[in-house]
C-alpha cells in the first residue's frame, strides 16, 4: 500500500517565499488553503465551534494522552510563583490555565483568553477540576489586540494556538506588550519529528488515521485534516526562536518533546 504524503514547508527560504507571496496578495494560510486575510479568523472560529465539544476527547484519543505530559513539563519550565498573574492566550478548554493554577495558588490569578466562545464553554462545563475551573477567569477576545494595559501580567503562555493566528508575529507583540518586565512567555506548538523513520509513520498517521478517528468519532474528518497542515506550514524550532527574539524578548530556549512532535518555547521580557 502506497501513501501520498504531503511535503514539510518548513525550509527557512521556503517559509519567506510563502510569506512574501501571501503578503502581496493580501491572503493568509488555512491549512493548504490560500484564503483572504480578513476572513481567516471566521475559518478558525467555524473549525473550532465544530470540534469544541469533542476537543479534549480527541485531544486524547489522539495523542494516546501524551499531551496531558506535553503541558505539565511546558508549564513547569515556566518557574510560576504562589500570587502570579497568568495569561493563558489562545486558552480553549483551560488544560494549561489549571496547571497554572496550581503553581500560583488561591493568591495568584489565571486569565483565559480565547477567540472561540464554544470553547471556553466546552472547558467551563466540564465537571472534572470544578474547584479549579471557577478560579479561572475567561476573557473572549482576538490575540492579535489582546484586551489588556501595558505590564499587567506576571507570565503569559499559548499552546497549541498560534498556529491558527492570521499575523503570528502581531500575536507574539502583544503578548510582549502585556507581559510585565522580567515576566516569562511560553509557547507549546507542534513541529516536525526529527528521526527520519518515526517523521515517516507520523506523517501516515497525521493524514491517514487521525482523519479517519475525526470522522468516526465526531463526523468531521476535513477537521482533522486540518491539523497536520496547519503543523507542516509552521516554522522550525530554531526559526520560531528567530522570531521571538526579534520581537525583544531574551533568555529564549526551547525543548523537543516526542521526538520533537511537540516544542515548547520559553522566554522573557526584560
Amino acid at each position: 500500500m502506497s501513501f501520498r504524503i504531503p511535503e514539510w514547508v518548513n525550509e527557512k527560504e521556503e517559509q519567506q517565499r510563502l510569506k512574501d507571496n501571501l503578503s502581496r496578495q493580501k491572503l493568509a494560510t488555512y491549512g493548504f488553503l490560500q484564503v483572504p486575510e480578513f476572513e481567516k479568523v471566521n475559518y478558525v472560529r467555524r473549525h473550532f465551534n465544530s470540534v469544541a465539544r469533542h476537543y479534549d476527547l480527541m485531544n486524547t484519543i489522539l495523542s494516546l494522552g501524551i499531551h496531558y505530559l506535553w503541558k505539565r513539563i511546558s508549564v513547569g519550565m515556566m518557574s510560576l510563583k504562589p500570587g502570579d498573574r497568568v495569561l493563558d492566550v489562545c486558552g480553549g478548554t483551560g488544560d494549561l490555565s489549571i496547571l497554572a493554577g496550581r503553581m500560583v495558588g488561591k493568591a495568584g490569578q489565571i486569565i483565559l483568553y480565547d477567540i472561540n466562545r464554544e470553547m471556553i464553554l466546552a472547558g467551563k462545563n466540564k465537571s472534572t477540576n470544578r474547584n479549579s475551573r471557577n478560579r479561572i477567569a475567561h476573557v473572549q477576545g482576538d490575540i492579535e489586540a489582546l484586551s489588556f494595559p501595558d505590564q499587567c501580567v506576571d507570565a503569559a503562555m499559548v499552546g497549541f494556538g498560534i498556529r491558527n493566528v492570521t499575523h503570528m508575529k502581531t500575536g507574539f507583540m502583544e503578548i510582549y506588550r502585556v507581559l510585565k518586565p522580567g515576566g516569562t512567555f511560553m509557547c507549546l506548538e507542534f513541529s516536525q519529528p526529527v528521526w527520519p523513520v518515526f517523521r515517516w509513520l507520523y506523517d501516515v498517521y497525521s493524514f491517514y488515521i487521525m482523519p479517519w478517528l475525526g470522522d468516526c468519532i465526531t463526523g468531521s474528518r476535513k477537521a482533522y485534516l486540518h491539523l497536520p497542515e496547519t503543523i507542516r506550514l509552521f516554522p522550525l524550532p530554531d526559526q520560531l526562536s528567530e522570531l521571538i527574539e526579534r520581537i525583544g524578548f531574551v533568555d529564549v530556549r526551547y525543548r523537543r518533546l516526542t521526538n520533537g512532535i511537540a516544542v515548547v518555547h520559553v522566554a522573557h521580557k526584560p
